[in-house]
């Protein structure tokens, strides 16, 4: 029993504080990872080690060797298959320090002119992606485009997403109360599991979002139907009222926790 007891008798508030600072990474870590293909790789992983372990304990040689040999290129091979999770992982680190300076009233009213705008897109049919950053930095998203960095307003938008010129086809960025940048590239999703109606704008949609923490407005050119992308979901079919409250939702209530 004193054997037992004797590691805590060395316990000291140094220790307490090194164990809770790891299980407050831990935790983190894990809260990034959950809903990824990432957070499978980890169970499937875990579930590795453990047969491993067995292996190793009984004297089975041929499944440990060939468990060692899997272990040793392991590494290489998890990066090249989850380059995107671990990217968006560890820019979920470090969160844009501007991100929480925007107050409510200014983003309530670029919410306002985004739902106008979609609505008279929607009636036309005139295809647009609207893409706002978050806490993740989108500058190397915004490069790919052609810098605008504007006061954002309906008749902009209109402007830039008028069939037929420059910039029509590509997303446009907002930064803050600011359009910055239009015409811009974005990464598509990779999800074989979307349905084939999924065109490029939501499947590029789908992509920034698996990717970084952004939203993004989606209208289609074919049908004229308003989505929103967050977290590499998409909801459709929204009218006006429900595009706002999930802008208002994403953009000012949880920006504000």
């Amino acid at each position: 029993m004193t054997l037992w007891l004797e590691p805590f008798a060395r316990f000291t508030l140094r220790d307490a504080v090194d164990i809770l600072l790891v299980a407050v990474i831990l935790y983190q870590l894990l809260l990034l990872l959950k809903g990824t293909r990432v957070m499978n790789m980890l169970i499937g992983l875990g579930s590795l080690v453990i047969l491993y372990t067995g292996a190793r304990l009984f004297d089975l040689k041929a499944l440990s060797t060939l468990l060692g040999t899997i272990f040793f290129y392991l590494p290489l091979a998890l990066l090249l298959l989850f380059q995107q999770d671990i990217r968006r992982i560890l820019t979920s680190l470090v969160k844009n320090p501007f991100s929480r300076l925007m107050t409510a009233e200014p983003q309530e009213k670029i919410i306002q002119e985004v739902v106008l705008a979609a609505a008279a897109l929607s009636s036309r049919h005139t295809g647009a992606l609207i893409v706002f950053e978050r806490h993740d930095g989108l500058r190397q998203v915004a490069e790919t485009g052609v810098p605008v960095n504007a006061e954002l307003s309906l008749e902009l938008l209109e402007t830039l997403f008028m069939p037929r010129t420059p910039l029509h086809d590509g997303a446009v960025i907002v930064q803050g109360d600011r359009l910055a940048a239009a015409g811009c590239l974005l990464p598509l999703t990779q999800n074989a599991a979307l349905a084939k109606e999924y065109g490029t704008r939501h499947r590029a949609a789908i992509g920034i979002t698996e990717e970084t923490d952004a939203v993004a407005v989606v209208v289609s050119e074919e049908t004229g139907m308003v989505s929103f992308a967050v977290d590499g979901h998409l909801q459709r079919f929204l009218d006006s009222k429900s595009l706002r409250e999930l802008l208002f939702q994403y953009l000012v209530a949880k920006r504000q926790k």
